[in-house]
């Protein structure tokens, strides 16, 4: 069976397992509020679960971060030995675990606007948040 066809489905009963429903409109609100990059359109999300493209590993290690996978496990379909915690997580603390939490409990379209107006103030800044890491889950 072709590679994508098989990370689609590994795609959706991740999807499923965590509780999300495995459409297009599901996957491409719930990736772009975790995603720093360029917005994922519908028709590119739908390619995903359709088995007609696997997303570049920037996009890979956001999903896998989000739905609790280990990206190779996503992209491959085989599992690690040892299970361990993804290097690529972040431990966060005292601030910035009071900011997430609360992050966390708002509605999405707040989510979305809060994410914006952290991205202009680091590009005011000068900063730009780096694409090859994930952000943290949401």
């Amino acid at each position: 069976m072709d590679e994508k066809i098989l990370f689609a489905e590994r795609l959706k009963a991740a999807l499923a397992a965590a509780g999300y429903e495995p459409r297009p409109s599901v996957l491409e609100r719930e990736f772009n509020l975790r995603y720093w990059g360029a917005p994922m359109t519908f028709q590119g999300v739908r390619r995903w679960l359709r088995g007609e493209s696997v997303p570049a590993q920037e996009k890979l290690q956001v999903l896998a971060g989000w739905l609790g996978l280990e990206p190779h496990y996503l992209r491959y379909g085989e599992r690690t030995v040892g299970g361990s915690e993804p290097t690529w997580a972040i431990a966060v603390g005292g601030e910035e675990d009071e900011v997430l939490r609360v992050y966390r409990g708002l509605p999405d379209e707040q989510r979305q606007l809060l994410r914006q107006v952290i991205l202009t103030f680091a590009r005011a800044g000068g900063l730009e948040p780096d694409p090859s890491e994930p952000p943290s889950p949401s």
